[in-house]
């Protein structure tokens, strides 16, 4: 007897009647939206702690202003992902300090020239003639500035121009700001001026995200920017990824991963990988770079996105992001690196001039007793979950959703919505063997030989599964052996 789900079991009116099932046509698709989260000006439109979807850079000028720092995280995104789904979540700034710097000119030149400054990753060049002040020279710095709709605005008082950041709290102190001379350049800086730079400094408190978070409710997000790498900023998040109550738990099954940015020496870096242990949150550790780090942030999201949600087991490794290196002198060290990468710190990488994703890992480290554990190193492992549990709960409620259950053994007729254990363990055996085929798990007949699907033996209604998959891994060294001969033996 055929269960039908619409089609009533005392008809009588002739003749021929259908109804459509679509539960053995059903196919996963890993969706894979982006929150990109970041301050918005007051000029900004949008509702300060709301997502957002927006998918053009000019819907995020309007909404969270010119120069905004969300707008300038889209702009980011988009210049490494021009495809994929991306909502965003303003933060008014909170009661915070903004950043402050200065560049003070003085002396009278002496021969005409060029001065050459890096501001939040911009360059500014300008010329200079013996009749010029410090004023003017000031005056022109600042002109330039404030028409370039960057991170910071300038406001020159007789040769000390200040720069002040847009938005209030710590990543203000972050802004970089140098003198610049393009690579094999002699300098053309103008004789008997001098320019003295003090870098921004004095930016306090980030936007509280308590707000913004549950105003996330229980949307997907898969990656999650969040430029604050503060420990109450990640505490939150914390909270809110938690596998026992939050976006990872039995009863939300969301998931998502964070991603942070931090820029700071090694020696600062290590000691702050040594009070995160999440699980659902990587933090990459960044070089004194000319971009602003939130920028950085959103171009790393955007190429993690594209290559996680296509494959989430492949390694990030080498992706290219799109940016200036830092100076030769201020880059990490392969030795150094390699403290980051033990201390919940993941990394970027400068090869052939090009910044890449070396090894984004979480900042997981040790176990609830203390003892380190590496089951949860690499980000790949939480995508990779996610995605397998996601896939299995598309295909039960696809094919199981409304259906019967009753014991192994059981005769029932063909066509009837009824599921026993052993069904359901072949269902959950044929999607490994889709999941390993997509390359995501291995060792299907080890998987087999571990999974059990049992009925409850106190809730008639339930049935219990333990699924054991083999998770794909990720070729992260290759290890050679040179052994070499000046010539073989003749035999």
């Amino acid at each position: 007897m055929v269960s039908f789900n619409n089609i009533a079991a005392n008809v009588r009116v002739p003749l021929f009647y259908a109804e459509v099932d679509n539960s053995q046509a059903s196919q996963f698709e890993n969706r894979g939206r982006v929150l990109l989260i970041g301050q918005m000006l007051a000029a900004g439109i949008g509702a300060a702690n709301v997502p957002v979807l927006v998918n053009r850079t000019d819907e995020a000028i309007s909404l969270f202003g010119t120069a905004s720092m969300l707008a300038e995280m889209h702009a980011a995104y988009r210049a490494r992902d021009s495809f994929g789904e991306v909502w965003c979540l303003p933060l008014a700034d909170g009661g915070g300090v903004k950043a402050t710097g200065t560049i003070v000119f003085a002396g009278t030149p002496t021969a005409a020239g060029t001065f050459r400054f890096k501001i939040a990753g911009k360059t500014f060049a300008f010329s200079v003639a013996t009749t010029d002040t410090a004023t003017t020279i000031g005056d022109a710095l600042e002109a330039l500035i404030n028409a370039a709709n960057i991170a910071v605005t300038a406001a020159n008082v007789t040769g000390t121009v200040t720069l002040t950041a847009r938005h209030a709290g710590e990543l203000g102190n972050d802004i970089d700001v140098r003198a610049y001379r393009a690579p094999g350049a002699s300098s053309t800086e103008p004789a008997g001026v001098t320019a003295t730079i003090t870098g921004m400094a004095n930016g306090t408190v980030n936007p509280a995200l308590a707000t913004a978070i549950g105003n996330m409710g229980d949307e997907e997000f898969d990656l999650i920017a969040c430029p604050y790498a503060d420990a109450t900023s990640l505490d939150a998040l914390e909270v809110e990824l938690d596998d026992a109550t939050g976006r990872w738990s039995w009863a939300k099954q969301v998931y998502g991963h964070v991603f942070a940015v931090k820029k700071a020496s090694v020696a600062t870096l290590d000691t702050f990988g040594g009070t995160r242990n999440d699980q659902h949150a990587s933090v990459f550790g960044l070089e004194p770079l000319t971009v602003n780090p939130w920028e950085v942030l959103a171009r790393i999201v955007a190429e993690a996105a594209k290559s996680l949600i296509i494959d989430p087991a492949r390694p990030l490794q080498t992706l290219d992001i799109g940016i200036d290196p830092a100076d030769p002198e201020d880059r990490f060290t392969m030795q150094e690196r390699q403290v980051l990468l033990t201390s919940g710190i993941s990394t970027l990488d400068t090869g052939g001039n090009a910044v890449r994703i070396e090894r984004a890992i979480t900042t997981y480290q040790v176990n609830a007793f203390d003892q380190p554990d590496t089951s949860y190193l690499d980000a790949n492992t939480l995508f990779s979950l996610a995605y397998i549990l996601r896939f299995l709960k598309a295909r039960i409620t696809s094919k199981f959703g409304r259906h019967k259950l009753a014991n192994d053994g059981t005769r029932f007729g063909s066509g009837q919505a009824i599921v026993t254990p052993n069904i359901i363990r072949a269902e959950l055996v044929a999607s490994y063997g889709d999941l390993e085929r997509a390359g995501i798990v291995e060792n299907a007949a080890a998987f087999a030989e571990n999974l059990v699907v049992e009925r409850n033996d106190t809730n008639a209604n339930r049935v219990d599964v333990l699924f054991p998959p083999d998770l794909v891994n990720q070729l992260r060294v290759l290890a050679v052996l040179a052994q070499f001969r000046l010539q073989y033996p003749a035999n």
